[in-house]
């Protein structure tokens, strides 16, 4: 929900019909925008949105970026990869600042998450306009299609394609829980698959590329600031947990002979939140498959998928391989067969150190916006692009923390904040 004070003042709900701020184009044009496009992909018994890659959602998401480009006079673009860009100036003119983030969701996620980066960019244009700059570089918005890998398993998957780092041949063999391939579903949604692959040439046309997002916790709650600029994101990953038993009568089958893959899995559950509380990290299993899937019947396989990050590659190995050992004790404890699959992974990623320091530089110029730098252990587009190009990020004050959940919020006025930061950063690197 959109809060209009502070972090913890008001509870209006998300799109509801509030009055904008008197806050001049930024304000106004992010409450409008904001209005159209939250009632899209929403769920209306959990609150939460379910915006998947290729599927109608996604498509009345897509339309209604195309519509605020052609609005504003945009050259609108959508690239192999099924990225949507609105470029203002000549694209190939090179040395382009582009910000934007997305529009996909997890399942019943939050409103924030991506979409506040994609609505912010728009009214950060508004808003350029309004003061009447004049551009030297060309600028551009995007929004990169399947970033939170809610139906394909894979995170970022726009992105990466774009930067090399999913090959075709592993995308299109991506598959969704009903066994579509990503492939099918591009091409079901209207997109041809045999064209995506790496961009290096959009690439090359661009100089920065800057991303504004809700803060995935609460440091900026608690210092009290209503932006700040990230500095480093976590290595991170997906691991896939294979625990294949027999299957067999849950009335019928003594205890001592089953061979259940639910009681292996069960117990690495707990090891994972041991080691990662060890290592000061972070370890979540937040998916799982079970076959046959009977309320009567012992599982002859149980698939989990771990989520897992930490400040440092060497406290994640510690966590990962703690996992893993434990795992294989207690499957062959158990009787139960085990394999562990690496299904993503991201280094850890510096921010462009430079571009960082600018914008520091650009928003420490106003003296009432204390820029403090944090660290996140969320991925993003920003840190997939920053082994091509210079990216940076900024994060828009989240009261609570809650991500990834219809709780998600920001404050209206942070929310503004936001804009005009992100208004002032693209001035100073876009503006004569």
């Amino acid at each position: 929900m959109i809060q209009r004070e502070g972090g913890r003042g008001g509870n209006s709900p998300v799109g509801a019909e509030v009055s904008p701020p008197s806050a001049g184009p930024a304000g106004g044009s992010f409450q409008e925008m904001w209005r159209e496009l939250h009632p899209i992909g929403r769920h209306p018994d959990s609150g939460g949105y379910r915006r998947f890659a290729w599927t109608g959602a996604d498509a009345e998401c897509r339309a209604w970026f195309k519509a605020q480009a052609e609005a504003r006079g945009l050259t609108y673009e959508l690239d192999r990869n099924g990225n949507q860009w609105a470029w203002l100036g000549d694209p190939g003119a090179g040395d382009a600042v582009v910000t934007g983030s997305h529009l996909d969701s997890v399942p019943d996620g939050g409103a924030f998450d991506g979409p506040l980066g994609v609505v912010s960019s728009f009214a950060a244009l508004d808003e350029l306009r309004a003061r009447q700059v004049t551009f030297a570089k060309p600028l551009a918005i995007v929004n990169f299609g399947d970033e939170e890998g809610a139906r394909f398993g894979l995170a970022c998957v726009g992105s990466r394609l774009a930067a090399g780092q999913l090959t075709v041949e592993r995308a299109h063999r991506l598959t969704d829980g009903d066994g579509v391939t990503l492939p099918q579903a591009m091409e079901a949604a209207g997109y041809d698959p045999e064209t995506i692959g790496p961009d290096p040439e959009r690439l090359a046309r661009i100089g920065a590329f800057v991303e504004l997002h809700v803060e995935q916790g609460r440091a900026l709650d608690l210092s009290g600031d209503r932006v700040g600029i990230a500095g480093a994101i976590w290595p991170h990953g997906r691991w896939r947990f294979d625990f294949r038993g027999e299957a067999n009568h849950a009335g019928t089958t003594r205890l001592v002979d089953r061979r259940d893959p639910m009681l292996s899995y069960a117990e690495t559950v707990l090891a994972a939140r041991r080691e990662a509380r060890l290592a000061g990290a972070v370890a979540t299993f937040g998916k799982i498959a079970v076959e046959p899937n009977g309320v009567n019947a012992i599982p002859s396989l149980v698939r989990g998928w771990l989520d897992s990050r930490a400040a440092d590659q060497e406290s994640l190995d510690r966590v990962i391989g703690g996992v893993e050992k434990a795992a294989r004790e207690y499957a062959a404890a158990h009787g139960v067969d085990l394999d562990v699959v690496r299904e993503s992974f991201t280094p850890v990623v510096e921010f462009d150190h430079a571009l960082r320091d600018e914008l520091a530089r650009i928003l420490g110029k106003d003296t009432d916006l204390k820029v403090p730098v944090l660290g996140t252990g969320a991925g993003h587009d920003a840190g997939i692009l920053s082994g091509s190009i210079p990216t940076a990020m900024l994060f828009v004050r989240n009261p609570t923390g809650v991500s990834h959940s219809p709780a998600e919020y920001a404050a209206e006025d942070d929310c503004v904040a936001g804009v005009r930061a992100l208004a002032d950063v693209l001035e100073g690197l876009a503006c004569t």
